[in-house]
């Protein structure tokens, strides 16, 4: 039977007074039925230590690793442990994984503060030390609900403060944390009026803003960020944090020379600093200038040789080879067991890019298939969800709801929708595209989704929810209305050209609301075959969104359900969206750009076919590819890793033979 809560409170409350002993008999007996249980492994190490039985302590925080790396509270008892065992450095390693893992755990700010102290490391310390007063002066409540929030408990955190912001209306802290519930549940618009309501209330809180830029740059609010990243800067040019800041938001709005000044300025400030190493490869990356990205990244992991992005910076530039230096290095970093989660999982992708490019393909496997299993840890996915989610389009938008609605919305013609899975050639059409004298390049741009959200509401996804039956509901002017807000909103991106790309592929989810409110609207299908499509996306780590891509299940369950949306959408919009198939184009790059510019009503112009010449800022994975001539080595790459891709296949089942269809 399992353990409850009543049970393990019980066992705590023991813990506390220090009945050690009687702790340890009682879990070993609960894990014999429950040997990953976390809370139980955590209090047998806690009881072990205090009992001075230091390597079961030990090996028992290191199964917890292993179950759930990033448990703060089990990193801090790995501080404790190695500070007991008189191993200060390595402790204060571990307090830092645990406060960066849960920033509520104050006994870790005050130990780190302690063991900084007798380093000589005065400002490191006294830093640690705000931040476990910051902690411990938090009400109650609000030090629980943010410890809920770190453990992946974040509809208990959201609950603590709803009822606690009803009688203290105007805490800012209590602001701040709801708007990171409600960004991780991707509720941005709610976190953005949370943090802007806040700001009015406290404009000198200089947290508020740096949390406020966050969630502009993750709803693409780039102008807004920027504002607020100037409005730091301005109070203090010589700070780092806020150079930094600034720096960012120059890169997102394509400012990349004054980027780059900024980032220069931190590092003069803090010359070796591993995420300001790399945050300029990612800058120089971004804007085509992939040696002086090579050498960034090279600094970044020479200063800290456990900084995983450094290494995953170069494997992501996909023309970069590791050396064998850099691999015996990477190799002996993914080995320790007091690095950052993060870390890890970037140093398990890279070392699979690694040996793939050494055609050693079960090992390149492995490192692949650890890293996914790490941020599945992570996501809260289901694929029966999106199923329901995409049988709800197909329940609600019917041929009657574009017969009872055609003519209506923003009749713009200026969007390109380039829609479908991730790592299907969406980035290769787009910069053909965007070769043209007539098109502008932008963005996977979240403004279709974010709509479909707020129309959604708080309503769980399912045939009965309220997104997208809704749609049958709007008026001429709601949808008109709607598309040009999107019209108006995406205009950042843009520069002078007649048509814009938006190549969100998840887009292709909203077909039906796109051709609602913009008609007028091309929309792309990038289709790829599927076991070069879904292995591509497996072996890619995406910076966020692609939740379904850590499973090979999963991801085969995806393209499934896609296919089958697309087909639907071909039925009840027929000849509205062209599929165009990268085998094709890899084949006959020229029969394939005169089709697409067709489709588009545009005239042909060879720029488009010799893309590769074309000067612009790329922020997908495929920056590098795309920036070379097209090549057809990429497409059976899949087939090295057949052996071992049986899950893929099943998951896939006939749509591996009607996929095009």
């Amino acid at each position: 039977m399992a353990i409850t809560d009543v049970e393990i409170r019980d066992l705590q409350n023991q813990l506390a007074k220090g009945q050690f002993s009687a702790v340890s008999t009682q879990v070993n007996s609960y894990l014999a039925a429950q040997p990953e249980h976390i809370e139980l492994l955590y209090l047998k190490a806690v009881a072990a230590r205090y009992q001075k039985q230091y390597e079961i302590a030990k090996t028992t925080l290191e199964k917890l690793r292993d179950i759930k790396p990033d448990f703060g509270r089990a990193l801090q008892e790995d501080g404790h442990l190695c500070r007991d065992m008189g191993a200060p450095q390595q402790a204060l390693q571990f307090y830092k994984l645990a406060t960066r893992a849960n920033p509520a755990l104050r006994a870790s700010w005050i130990n780190q503060a302690k063991i900084l102290d007798k380093a000589g490391e005065k400002t490191a310390a006294n830093q640690a030390r705000q931040n476990a007063k910051h902690v411990g002066a938090l009400p109650k409540k609000l030090q629980a609900a943010l410890n809920f929030i770190h453990e992946g408990k974040v509809l208990k955190a959201e609950k603590i403060c709803r009822h606690f912001l009803q009688k203290n209306p105007h805490n800012i802290e209590a602001m701040r944390l709801l708007a990171e519930i409600a960004s991780r549940l991707n509720i941005y618009s709610d976190a953005d009026f949370l943090l802007e309501s806040a700001i009015e209330f406290e404009p000198d809180n200089i947290q508020l803003r740096l949390d406020h830029i966050k969630i502009l740059r993750k709803r693409q609010k780039f102008a807004r960020a920027l504002e607020q990243a100037e409005h730091l800067y301005k109070l203090d040019e010589k700070n780092p944090i806020f150079q930094s800041q600034l720096a960012v938001e120059h890169m997102q709005t394509g400012n990349h020379e004054t980027a780059l000044e900024l980032f220069d300025k931190v590092l003069k400030t803090v010359p070796r600093d591993p995420m300001t190493l790399t945050s300029k490869g990612h800058a120089l990356k971004t804007f085509g200038h992939h040696e002086q990205a090579v050498e960034s990244y090279q600094a970044a992991y020479r200063a800290q040789p456990a900084h995983g992005d450094a290494y995953y910076g170069l494997a992501n530039l996909k023309t970069y080879r590791f050396t064998d230096d850099e691999i015996t290095q990477m190799d002996a970093q993914s080995a320790r067991g007091d690095i950052g989660f993060m870390d890890r999982v970037h140093l398990c992708f890279s070392l699979g890019k690694a040996f793939e490019d050494r055609k050693e393909f079960k090992r390149a496997f492995d490192f692949y298939q650890k890293g996914n299993d790490l941020k599945r840890l992570q996501t809260r996915y289901k694929p029966s969800d999106m199923s329901r989610e995409l049988e709800a389009q197909i329940a609600s938008c019917t041929s009657e709801l574009f017969q009872k609605k055609e003519g209506l919305g923003c009749l713009a013609p200026d969007p390109i929708f380039i829609v479908g899975l991730p790592r299907a050639g969406s980035t290769l059409i787009e910069q053909i595209l965007a070769s043209h004298s007539q098109i502008d390049g932008t963005l996977e741009l979240p403004n279709i989704l974010s709509l479909a959200y707020k129309l959604r509401g708080r309503d769980p996804i399912s045939v009965d929810g309220k997104y997208p039956k809704i749609l049958h509901d709007l008026t001429a002017q709601q949808l008109r209305e709607m598309g040009e807000l999107y019209i108006e909103e995406t205009r950042i991106h843009r520069k002078s050209a007649a048509f814009f790309i938006d190549k969100m592929p998840n887009n292709f989810r909203h077909i039906g609301l796109i051709s609602l409110i913009l008609p007028h609207a091309k929309i792309i299908d990038a289709r790829r075959h599927p076991m070069a499509c879904c292995f591509s996306g497996f072996k890619q780590l995406f910076a966020e969104g692609q939740e379904f891509t850590y499973s090979q299940s999963d991801i085969g369950h995806y393209y499934r359900d896609y296919t089958a949306l697309m087909r639907h959408w071909d039925q009840v919009l027929p000849e509205r969206i062209l599929r165009v198939q990268y085998e094709d184009v890899v084949a006959d790059i020229d029969t394939q750009v005169r089709r697409i510019l067709t489709y588009l009503g545009l005239p042909f112009e060879a720029s488009c076919v010799e893309f590769h010449k074309t000067k612009r800022s790329v922020r997908t994975a495929s920056s590098e590819q795309v920036r070379q001539p097209i090549y057809t080595s990429g497409l059976e790459q899949w087939r090295h890793f057949d052996p071992w891709l049986n899950p893929l296949k099943t998951a896939l089942g006939p749509t591996l033979e009607t996929y095009h269809v």
